[in-house]
């Protein structure tokens, strides 16, 4: 089966757990609770000043996004990049939507919350479920759910059909009302991170602009990301422009702020694609710590 995996959302606590305390300076607790009562795990790594939060796993579809953050820590934490962790702090939050992950990759099949996954479903019968599910358990996108543009993007989306909880696309009833969106806002709002980068499927893509907002620094930093990992830099289509996470941060910090398209393929990307998407996450990843 495509969505078959050799990863599971059960190994994150331990995962979590494991890579902060390895390394050097590491902290780690919950930042919230999903829809189905999922704790959702931050940790962090290094006592730098400058700070960076790296995020992955918002759309469910997108899975292999967490073990890939995950691995990147582990090599963080392990000391792959001597010193470093001196002049940096990340913070990691490696799987935003645990319960839209788990419908996906097969670990959920019963039960109430399956149940009405499965109804939300039937109202849109060309999307194919699970494969084609992004949103949390409640039919929320997750990354349409930020005070950036949110009715806006309620506009293109109610006109593209997605007028109520759907597999995806769908706003909500209003920014920031599903559990997972306003955890991770809050946590943003205590890191106050000098930059986000936000880890999605697929592509092989970074988008770094709101609308023409771009913050100082904002342009070069993604030239350098571009440059690390063979990703385009662009600028984020209309239609798809508006209440993102990244949206949001750049609107309100005026900071650098990412959505990186991962791999190539049709989600969900398959496991074994992993060995080869790793490198050049890697890459970006390593030169947005290392600095731009």
């Amino acid at each position: 089966m495509k969505n078959s995996t050799q990863w599971s959302t059960r190994q994150l606590a331990a995962e979590v757990l494991r890579t902060a305390s390895q390394g050097a300076y590491g902290a780690a607790g919950l930042y919230g609770r999903s829809v189905a009562g999922r704790p959702l795990h931050w940790f962090s790594l290094g006592r730098g000043r400058r700070r960076l939060l790296f995020a992955a796993a918002q759309h469910a579809n997108e899975w292999i996004t967490a073990p890939l953050l995950m691995r990147f820590a582990d090599e963080l934490a392990s000391g792959t990049w001597p010193g470093v962790l001196e002049e940096v702090k990340v913070w990691f939050a490696p799987l935003v939507n645990p319960d839209g992950v788990d419908l996906v990759t097969g670990a959920l099949v019963s039960g109430p919350l399956y149940e009405n996954a499965k109804r939300i479903a039937a109202q849109y019968p060309d999307i194919p479920f699970p494969d084609g599910w992004k949103a949390n358990i409640g039919g929320v996108d997750l990354n349409l759910q930020f005070p950036a543009g949110w009715q806006e993007a309620k506009r293109i989306k109610f006109e593209q059909g997605y007028t109520r909880p759907a597999p995806r696309d769908y706003v909500g009833r209003a920014p920031l009302c599903a559990p997972e969106s306003r955890a991770l806002y809050r946590l943003t709002k205590r890191v106050a991170p000098d930059m986000v980068v936000t880890l999605h499927t697929q592509g092989e893509v970074i988008y770094w602009k709101y609308l023409d907002l771009e913050p100082p620094g904002a342009r070069a930093c993604g030239e350098a990301l571009a440059e690390a990992s063979g990703y385009a830099l662009e600028d984020t289509p209309y239609a798809s422009g508006h209440a993102g996470y990244k949206d949001w941060f750049i609107l309100d910090y005026d900071r650098p702020g990412y959505t990186v398209e991962c791999g190539l393929g049709e989600n969900p990307l398959p496991f074994t694609d992993f060995e080869d998407i790793y490198p050049k996450v890697r890459a970006l990843l390593a030169r947005a710590v290392l600095g731009c």
